[in-house]
């Protein structure tokens, strides 16, 4: 084999290994008040990492720094291997991260589809003029896709069931994200037939090769999706299993530090 494609084989296979996002050092201060405290972490395309831990203990914090809502106090965010910094929420959607809140951040007296392109809304003609009819049919698209049950894009948000809001926050986290989905709680509000749906929404994410950083205080649910599982404990990082070789007590002891 020549000295030049063996070079190509090696590239490629530390292109696949190399993380699509790496946390390193990852600190964050309020008012001197330590948030979190030296967390690293890897994300590959296509896995799921779960975060844990009790309610105080950094985890809605680390998905707002990493989707640009916060900036770190120290520490350094790779993306596909490039040092980058966000100066806000929207800079780290055009890089392809998107966000599903537990509050959704959908908005309730819009239309399914108008939601689906809240602030990227499709224009026409030299007076941009909504295109009405391809944000239609794209969310028609989508929803048909991703099996989304709702009555019609055309439904307004606030006639919908909890499960169908969620969905729909999947859905448009799926139409824009091109990297990394971060979920916050993504069905802490939701029955069992409804967090059932939203799981394969998830898991059909992970079939499209984006990563996954999903907050839960479920560990069933952190069991039944997940790769890894991270453990944060008052801001700090007790730990990162894989999620095949650890099982609910392990997790349990290391969230409350009871042995």
């Amino acid at each position: 084999m020549s000295e030049i494609m063996e070079q190509t084989i090696e590239q490629s296979r530390a292109e696949r290994s190399a993380p699509l996002l790496a946390l390193s050092g990852i600190r964050k201060e309020f008012g001197g008040i330590v948030a979190i405290e030296q967390l690293s972490l890897d994300l590959h395309s296509g896995e799921i990492v779960a975060l844990v831990g009790d309610n105080g203990a950094g985890k809605s914090t680390l998905v707002k720094i990493v989707s640009g809502v916060h900036k770190p106090t120290s520490g350094t965010i790779r993306l596909e291997g490039r040092e980058t910094s966000f100066a806000d929420a929207s800079a780290a959607r055009t890089h392809g991260i998107e966000v599903v809140y537990q509050d959704l951040a959908l908005a309730d007296q819009q239309t399914v589809y108008m939601n689906m392109f809240l602030g990227r809304e499709l224009t026409r003609g030299p007076l941009k003029l909504l295109d009405r009819r391809r944000m239609i049919d794209d969310t028609e698209a989508l929803v048909k896709d991703l099996d989304v049950r709702i009555p019609s894009v055309r439904s307004t948000i606030r006639d919908l069931s909890g499960g169908q809001r969620q969905g729909v926050a999947i859905a448009r986290a799926t139409r824009w994200a091109s990297k990394l989905v971060l979920l916050d709680e993504p069905t802490a509000a939701l029955g069992v037939a409804e967090t059932a749906k939203v799981e394969e929404l998830i898991l059909s994410l992970k079939a499209r090769n984006i990563a996954i950083l999903i907050i839960s205080h479920s560990l069933d649910q952190v069991f039944r999706l997940s790769d890894r599982i991270c453990v944060l404990r008052r801001g700090q990082q007790i730990g990162i299993r894989e999620t095949a070789r650890s099982d609910k007590n392990e997790i349990v002891s290391m969230i409350t530090g009871l042995h």
